[in-house]
């Protein structure tokens, strides 16, 4: 056999050529400090706004006083705090009665000018008696206030303590229109947590390109192998990085979720077990999800990949990355836009765009139970990041490696410097 053939046999094929390129960057982003302190990245700004959540909602029930000063006779306001102690396991959200007996019995009692003591912080004032209760204080805390004090004044006046009677509970299923508007919830959650994930870790495949163009070492590797090759090897790396990375993140919030989820839940105002079950179960819906995640991340990858093959210095490649990034923002509101308008023409119009084809996807599995239809959008994702990779793979040898067109740019003007030099030599023959 000749020896073009033997070489021929010893290159790698584009998909060998890939898998040593992913094994190569995933092996040295993972075992990297920088990853370390990369996955501790996103965990100070939940840390911080956790704290900030906990901090407004204790100012927020500090700001807003549940106390209500009693200034009965002693007996009746023995009376009102044990009857709303007794009403208090059936109701939530009575107020904290306060007796205050003692300096209301005092000739000169002020009740307006003991209500704006600053030291006193209570919200409104009863005085009276349990059948005709007065409350002082702000309109406001009035109007929010009389209808309990009122409640609780009854109980108080009758000799045995009142318990409401058992209520039986007769639960309907609900409307397919109720369903649906539950499922949109699940939809737009799922969106959302698609949109941050991608647009937080896809930005490492730009960084990466930009570090390896400034030592030389792309250049190397697309002089070894195809750049269809290392373009496809890249994105695998560091999807593959990311997929570990949220899996750390997810074990540390199902950790902290075992621990304290009932006070996240009140923190926070959100407990993932009331999201509604998606169209078709959350087994095939969670799949779905990480597919759609895996596309997401490698059309945004390919795009990245293809501006580091556009431009030249980091100044370049922040410039150009700007437009894509508000282009993505716009993609994802599209997406969001379009759930209420499934079938419509701006949905298809979403679907079809590579995209927001992952985002429109992913709220279809919620609210809709067909799954052919993902399979063709699948497909078509799939051959939108092969057009990508290519795009980019073209630029960057005829911009970088100074290939094809710039090659023969080259050659006609080597051609053109050879015939005027030969035409300016013919005279002084």
């Amino acid at each position: 056999m000749s020896m073009t053939g033997k070489a021929d046999k010893s290159r790698l094929s584009t998909l060998q050529a890939a898998w040593v390129v992913a094994r190569r960057d995933f092996v040295a982003v993972l075992f990297s400090r920088a990853f370390f302190f990369f996955l501790l990245g996103p965990l100070f700004p939940v840390l911080v706004g956790g704290l900030a959540g906990g901090v407004g909602s204790q100012v927020q029930r500090e700001a807003v006083s549940h106390e209500i000063a009693v200034a009965m006779s002693a007996a009746d306001a023995d009376a009102m705090i044990a009857a709303k102690e007794e009403l208090s396991d059936q109701l939530r959200g009575l107020p904290d009665l306060v007796s205050v007996s003692e300096e209301a019995a005092a000739p000169d009692f002020d009740r307006a000018a003991f209500l704006q003591e600053k030291r006193r912080g209570y919200a409104v004032l009863i005085s009276g008696t349990l059948g005709a209760p007065v409350v002082t204080g702000p309109e406001s805390q009035i109007a929010r206030w009389e209808g309990p004090i009122s409640l609780i004044a009854a109980a108080a006046e009758r000799a045995a303590p009142t318990r409401f009677p058992e209520i039986k509970r007769e639960v309907i299923v609900s409307s397919a229109a109720a369903e649906r508007g539950n499922r949109i919830r699940t939809a737009q959650a799922a969106q959302m947590m698609l949109f941050l994930l991608t647009m937080l870790l896809a930005g490492m495949v730009l960084s990466n390109l930009v570090e390896e163009k400034a030592n030389k070492i792309i250049e190397i590797l697309a002089a070894a192998i195809p750049m269809d090759a290392v373009f496809l090897g890249k994105l695998f790396a560091m999807l593959a990085v990311s997929i570990v990375g949220i899996s750390v993140w997810g074990l540390l919030a199902f950790g902290m979720w075992t621990i304290a989820g009932d006070a996240i839940t009140q923190v926070t105002g959100f407990d993932p077990a009331t999201l509604p079950a998606p169209a078709v179960g959350w087994p095939v819906f969670m799949t779905l999800g990480i597919v759609y995640f895996a596309m997401a991340y490698l059309l945004l990858g390919a795009l990245f990949l293809t501006i580091g093959a556009m431009a030249s210095t980091v100044r370049e490649v922040q410039t150009l990355s700007m437009p894509v990034t508000m282009m993505q923002l716009m993609v994802f509101f599209l997406a969001a836009y379009t759930i209420t308008q499934p079938g419509s023409a701006l949905e298809i119009a979403a679907i079809a765009f590579p995209l927001s084809s992952p985002f429109a996807m992913l709220a279809r599995a919620a609210l809709q139970e067909e799954l052919w239809l993902h399979a063709v959008v699948l497909l078509w994702q799939a051959v939108a990041v092969g057009l990508i990779i290519k795009g980019g793979s073209t630029l960057f040898r005829r911009r970088v490696m100074k290939s094809g067109g710039a090659g023969r740019d080259k050659s006609r003007r080597r051609w053109f410097r050879r015939s005027g030099a030969s035409a300016a030599i013919q005279p002084a023959e």
